[in-house]
């Protein structure tokens, strides 16, 4: 949305017009993504390497960035989770993440 306002609209910040950031804006009217964008992104960036490993299990160098990437999921889970955003209860699986990508 941001990018969309600066490139189209001229608009270098909706903050400095509306006092708001956009996910304020969004939260008021009930549309906010129930996860973060950021985890959002890394997770769809997870199941695309699945997805690779399962044609080429012998790729140990995308092997070494799944894990990575998965790890800075769960540490924004952990932190998510001490914020409140995400419920305690919230666990990230693969089979999860898969479901929610899609």
């Amino acid at each position: 949305i941001g990018i969309i306002l600066r490139d189209q609209y001229g608009i270098p910040l909706v903050k400095h017009i509306t006092g708001k950031s956009i996910l304020q804006i969004l939260r008021e009217r009930g549309v906010a993504p129930q996860i973060p964008e950021d985890l959002l992104n890394l997770m769809k960036r997870a199941v695309r390497i699945r997805r690779h490993l399962d044609e080429h299990p012998k790729d140990y160098h995308s092997r070494r960035g799944l894990q990575l990437i998965e790890s800075k999921i769960h540490r924004l889970v952990k932190y998510y989770k001490s914020v409140g955003v995400l419920p305690p209860t919230w666990e990230y699986t693969p089979e999860l993440a898969q479901l929610l990508v899609r």
